[in-house]
């Protein structure tokens, strides 16, 4: 296990696993075990970006045209901003 990092375990889902409601997991990245962030696309609806910290949770919607600027770092960089834990690159 990767300490004081960002893990992507995007690939410990399995592709049915991946598919929630209408929309579908692109990224699931992981802070040393604690703080998990995911991002859904979606064809009809905003993307939505997850986030859990403890018991703490929340999503944020993303309108499409938005979302494909996201690739697994920038996603990491954005959410690196607002959590203030340093991106290691």
């Amino acid at each position: 296990t990767c300490m004081n990092q960002w893990v992507n375990v995007t690939d410990t889902f399995s592709e049915s696993q991946r598919h929630y409601k209408n929309t579908y997991l692109e990224i699931c990245e992981v802070f040393d075990e604690v703080v998990e962030l995911r991002l859904f696309s979606s064809e009809e609806d905003p993307y939505e970006i997850y986030f859990s910290f403890g018991i703490m949770y929340g999503i944020v919607y993303v309108q499409r045209d938005c979302g494909s600027f996201f690739g697994a770092d920038e996603f990491v960089k954005i959410l690196d901003f607002f959590l203030i834990i340093p991106y290691n690159d």
